[in-house]
């Protein structure tokens, strides 16, 4: 069996990627869920159909709720940005509630057959889970 360890250097430069690539994940995450959130409690019904379906079928209070809840998971994702030691709690969260959101909208589309949006939340899944997984480690 054989180990190999990085050097100084090459650990961190390694640390270095690994967070500006889960920053960027947090990001895009935060952007998707706030525009998503802001989307869902502004929109009209009508739009809101159009766009994705599944609030045809759902009460408009419920609609409205998944706006919100989306809205406070996205800003939860970019609370380390203020603090790191109250933060991180509040993000792994965040991240554990918006796998489990993406996880039943992806099995919520794939059942009504809107692979677009299945797809979507498989991506949106393929980053959150890094998130997670990267910034369970203090």
């Amino acid at each position: 069996m054989t180990t190999t360890t990085l050097t100084s250097g090459r650990a961190r430069t390694h640390s270095t990627y690994k967070n500006v690539a889960l920053w960027t994940f947090q990001g895009w995450i935060a952007m998707f869920f706030i525009a998503a959130g802001y989307a869902k409690l502004t929109e009209p019904m009508t739009n809101l159909i159009a766009l994705m379906g599944w609030p045809a079928v759902a009460p408009d209070n419920m609609v409205r709720g998944v706006g919100v809840v989306e809205l406070v998971l996205g800003l939860a994702v970019l609370t380390p940005l203020i603090s790191w030691r109250v933060g991180r709690p509040i993000l792994l969260t965040a991240a554990v509630g918006l796998i489990a959101m993406e996880a039943t909208m992806l099995m919520v589309h794939a059942l009504s057959h809107d692979i677009g949006l299945a797809v979507v939340n498989l991506l949106l899944l393929a980053i959150t889970v890094p998130v997670l997984l990267g910034r369970r480690k203090a």
